[in-house]
C-alpha cells in the first residue's frame, strides 16, 4: 500500500479518468432541461447519477459503505468518488447556465437584431455611442466593375459613430445609405460583427451625374462667386438679373481648384502602419470664382441660361428639433427607443391605462403605431395589440427591462 499523498494523486488521477462519460452526462442533462422546459434540475441529483455512471454502486451512499471505507485503497476510491461528484456538478451548471441563454430560436433574422458587444461600446463610447470602422480589403462586388484603387483606400479609412441602441441590422442598414451618400457608390453591402468590424463590399459610381438629379428636375450649370464650404446636397438661391431660382448643389467646383488626395505630415518616428487614417470628409469648395451645377425645376431652366453670371446664396436649413429633443432626454439621462408588443405578452389586448406602463415599468410611451396609423401622446384608453410598436423614453435600465418583457 503507497502512502496517502500518493494514493490521493491516484486518485485524483482516476477520477479523472472515469469521469468524462459522467460530466458530459451531466453537462447533457442541465443543457436539455434548461433549454426544453425551462426548470433547473437539482445538482446534488446529477452529481448521484454522474458517480453511479462511473461504476460506483450506491452513488454518494457508497462513502458510507464498509467495502469501500475498509478497502485497503479506501483513499484513492473515496478521492475518485469527491472528485467524480465535483467535476459533474460543474459541468451540470455550465450546461444549465447555456441552456438559459441560448436562443431558442436561431435564424437570420435573430442574428441582425443582435446588439454590439458591451465591452465595446464603453472602451470607443462612454456607453453613448459605437464607433464602426472597416477592417480587411473593400471588397468589388460581383457583377460591377472593380473599384478604383484611391476609392478603396477612402471607404478603407472610415469610421462612423452611431446610437449604441441600435441593433446590429439597423446599423449595417445605416452604415451602408451613408458609405453610398459620402462617396456616391452605385451599390454597397456592410456586415458588421458583434465587436464594431465592419466588412464591405462596394461598386464604383456608375451613372454620374443623372443618378444626383431627381425626377422631374433638370441641371444646368452657371458661373458664379461660390462662398467657401458650399457641399453637395446645399440648398441654394442663384440671382440672375431677371429671376431668383432655388435649387439643389449637384457639383460645384472653384477655378484653379485641383484635386489632390489627403496626406498625412511624415512622422519618421511611426511605421506607415502604425500611421492614424486621414479623416474623410465630404468635398467641398474653397471659394471663389467657379462653376456651380444645381438641379432645379423645369421652369427654372431658361432663367439660368440665359444668365451669364449669378450670384449664390447659400439657404438654412432650420433647426432640427427632432436633435434638440435628443439632446434634451441625453441630458436628463435618458433614451427612448420603439419597441414592437409580443403576442401573448402583458401588453397584448390590454389598454395602457389598464398596464400602468409608467408605474409598473417605469417608462412614458409617447407614440403608438397601430395598423390605422400613428396615435401621438396616447390616452390611457388606446387598446394595444400583438405587433404594434410602441415608442417609449426612459433610462436605459428601464428600457432595457421594458423591452425584456414586452416585446
Amino acid at each position: 500500500m503507497a502512502s496517502l499523498p500518493i494514493e490521493i494523486l491516484l486518485g485524483i488521477y482516476l477520477g479523472l479518468l472515469v469521469g468524462v462519460i459522467p460530466a458530459l452526462a451531466s453537462w447533457t442533462l442541465g443543457f436539455g432541461f434548461k433549454y426544453l422546459t425551462g426548470v433547473t434540475l437539482p445538482g446534488f441529483g446529477v452529481a448521484v447519477l454522474a458517480i453511479a455512471l462511473a461504476g460506483v454502486s450506491g452513488g454518494l451512499l457508497a462513502l458510507a459503505d464498509e467495502s469501500i471505507t475498509q478497502a485497503p485503497n479506501a483513499e484513492r476510491i473515496i478521492t475518485a468518488i469527491l472528485l467524480v461528484g465535483m467535476v459533474s456538478m460543474y459541468a451540470h451548471s455550465k450546461g444549465d447556465q447555456m441552456g438559459a441563454t441560448f436562443p431558442k430560436r436561431l435564424s437570420l433574422q435573430s442574428l441582425r437584431n443582435r446588439r454590439i458587444s458591451t465591452d465595446v461600446v464603453e472602451l470607443v463610447g462612454g456607453g453613448d455611442e459605437v464607433r464602426i470602422s472597416v477592417v480587411g480589403q473593400v471588397a468589388d462586388m460581383e457583377g460591377y466593375p472593380p473599384l478604383p484603387e484611391p476609392l478603396r483606400v477612402e471607404i478603407r479609412s472610415v469610421e462612423y459613430t452611431f446610437p449604441v441602441d441600435l441593433r446590429i441590422g439597423e446599423l449595417e442598414s445605416r452604415m451602408a445609405e451613408r458609405l453610398k451618400t459620402e462617396f456616391d457608390l452605385g451599390d454597397v453591402e456592410v456586415s458588421i460583427d458583434e465587436r464594431g468590424r465592419a466588412s464591405v463590399v462596394a461598386a464604383p459610381p456608375f451613372s454620374g451625374l443623372s443618378k444626383r438629379v431627381g425626377d422631374g428636375r433638370h441641371a444646368v450649370s452657371v458661373d458664379a462667386v461660390l462662398p467657401t464650404g458650399l457641399a453637395r446636397n446645399d440648398e441654394v438661391t442663384v440671382l440672375t438679373p431677371d429671376a431668383q431660382v432655388r435649387g439643389t448643389v449637384v457639383s460645384a467646383r472653384c477655378d484653379g481648384a485641383e484635386d489632390a488626395p489627403v496626406e498625412t505630415p511624415d512622422e519618421p518616428e511611426l511605421a506607415d502602419a502604425e500611421k492614424p487614417p486621414a479623416q474623410v470628409l465630404a468635398p467641398t469648395t474653397d471659394g471663389g470664382e467657379g462653376r456651380l451645377t444645381v438641379a432645379v425645376n423645369r421652369t427654372d431652366v431658361r432663367p439660368l441660361l440665359r444668365s451669364a453670371d449669378a450670384k449664390v446664396v447659400v439657404e438654412p436649413r432650420g433647426t432640427r428639433r427632432e436633435y434638440e429633443l435628443v439632446s434634451l432626454l441625453r441630458r436628463a439621462g435618458n433614451r427612448f427607443r420603439r419597441v414592437a408588443v409580443r403576442s401573448a405578452g402583458p401588453l397584448d389586448g390590454t389598454t395602457l391605462g389598464e398596464a400602468r406602463v409608467r408605474e409598473t415599468y417605469g417608462v412614458a410611451v409617447f407614440a403608438v403605431r397601430t395598423q390605422d396609423g400613428w396615435q401621438l401622446a396616447p390616452r390611457g384608453d388606446i387598446d394595444v395589440e400583438a405587433g404594434n410598436e410602441l415608442y417609449v423614453a426612459g433610462t436605459r435600465d428601464s428600457l432595457d427591462a421594458f423591452e425584456e418583457a414586452v416585446a
